[in-house]
């Protein structure tokens, strides 16, 4: 039982405070390094490539994300199961639905993978991609990862659902890491253009979910997972997927939403596209932080709620917001005091410049939002409640978001569509608050 001890990290005992904080840091690390593996692609090929480079990247980008976000979705149902089950201490069925998540997944990363080359021409064209050819070469390789971040994500899922925050993070290193030496070795060493920046990103991948396989392989006891006894449970697999696709769901419309910005933005020129894409960047790297600790508080709850200890997970709720929202206050006005300092990191190109400052200007108001609502979907998530984040991210990134950039675009061009991303997520903050108040979260998970 020693082995097994070292491997996962019990989440319902302790001062709340410290365990969130114990657990969450490695989770901060790890969005770091992810943030630095994508950035890596934009940073080499603006100096290396310039403007059409950087919004190539950007625009295939969000095509990649949207498919992240779907497998990162579905796994959310397995790790809510697998920290339950964790919690009310019934390993069986944990390893049951640890087996059936990661074998899943790699029967749906074949489907999406061909889904996404036959249609990938299509989906830039719709986008309106200004540097088409460059978008192009590098989604085709991006396909082939596809497997890789299915697998990948489904194995960090079962990881982190027994508690375990830091394995995936010292594996995020070292792929991060990777794909910093290939980039600068394809791109400007063998000059493969946006290519050789999509390949550096695939063995990335690559290298990321190799390790976390073999941890789980070496880790039997845990999780119970035989390359050459594959299983698949359909009990389990529908109750994945019960609380997988509104997870899913949730995400691709987030995804969709960008998507939709990312092309209004398009519509002003190669400039405005990059410079909304060092933007991007720069936003997502502020949100890390945030993300990270409603990640650990879904873990935590999930733990907490299947272990019926109530008192604590409304602790942890109230924990973890006060945390992100003191981190989001320094970073906003950081980031309002040194945007041009950060872009120039980017581009020298003034007018990609000039457009990538107006928008973090705009936008990183907006993350005082993301430092509340995102807080109360990591609650929902660990009491398994996907249909409230369903319902909060349907407000937040289509009744507002969509809306308010297609009349903010009419009215005051690209300055309302920046304004449109920064009231959106506004939206969601109250809806939060009904449903803690609500108390229908104490309602135990049917498992």
């Amino acid at each position: 039982m020693k082995g097994v001890e070292e491997k996962t990290f019990d989440l319902t005992i302790g001062r709340v405070r410290q365990t969130l904080i114990q657990y969450a840091l490695p989770l901060v690390v790890m969005n770091l390094m992810q943030s630095l593996y994508s950035m890596a692609d934009l940073l080499i090929s603006g100096h290396f490539i310039g403007s059409r480079g950087i919004s190539g990247i950007n625009n295939s980008s969000q095509v990649m994300l949207l498919v992240t976000q779907i497998a990162i979705g579905l796994s959310q149902g397995g790790n809510i199961l697998i920290g339950q089950f964790f919690g009310a201490r019934e390993e069986e069925a944990r390893k049951e639905t640890t087996n059936t998540l990661f074998y899943s997944f790699m029967i749906l990363s074949l489907a999406t993978a061909i889904l996404l080359r036959t249609f990938a021409s299509s989906m830039l064209m719709a986008l309106g991609a200004p540097a088409y050819g460059e978008s192009l070469a590098y989604l085709r390789i991006c396909t082939i990862g596809t497997m890789f971040i299915f697998g990948y994500n489904a194995l960090v899922a079962a990881v982190r659902g027994v508690g375990d925050s830091r394995r995936p993070m010292l594996i995020i290193i070292i792929s991060t890491c990777a794909n910093i030496v290939l980039d600068i070795l394809f791109v400007d060493g063998l000059k493969m253009g946006t290519a050789g920046a999509g390949l550096a990103t695939v063995i990335a991948q690559g290298i990321s979910f190799v390790l976390i396989l073999v941890h789980v392989l070496r880790s039997r006891d845990v999780f119970g997972i035989c390359i050459r006894h594959p299983q698949i449970h359909l009990k389990r697999f529908a109750r994945i997927l019960a609380l997988g696709i509104p997870c899913a769901i949730q995400m691709s419309l987030a995804g969709l939403s960008w998507l939709t910005v990312t092309r209004y933005i398009n519509h002003y020129g190669v400039a405005a596209s990059a410079g909304g894409g060092v933007a991007a960047k720069i936003k997502d790297f502020c949100l890390l932080f945030t993300l990270a600790i409603s990640s650990a508080t879904s873990t935590m709850v999930a733990q907490t709620l299947g272990a019926d200890k109530y008192s604590r997970a409304k602790e942890i709720l109230y924990e973890a917001m006060k945390i992100t929202m003191l981190a989001s206050v320094v970073l906003i006005v950081a980031v309002e005091a040194g945007a041009p300092l950060l872009v120039r990191l980017f581009t020298r190109e003034a007018d990609v410049a000039a457009v990538a400052v107006q928008n973090l200007r705009i936008e990183m108001i907006g993350q005082i939002f993301y430092a509340i609502f995102m807080i109360y979907h990591g609650f929902a998530l660990g009491a398994g409640h996907t249909w409230f984040v369903l319902l909060s991210s349907f407000v937040n990134c289509i009744l507002v978001r969509v809306v308010l950039v297609i009349l903010l675009d009419q009215a005051m061009g690209l300055t309302g569509v920046f304004l449109a991303c920064m009231i959106a997520p506004a939206s969601s903050v109250p809806i939060g608050i009904c449903y803690v108040k609500s108390g229908i979260w104490r309602k135990k998970l049917n498992l």
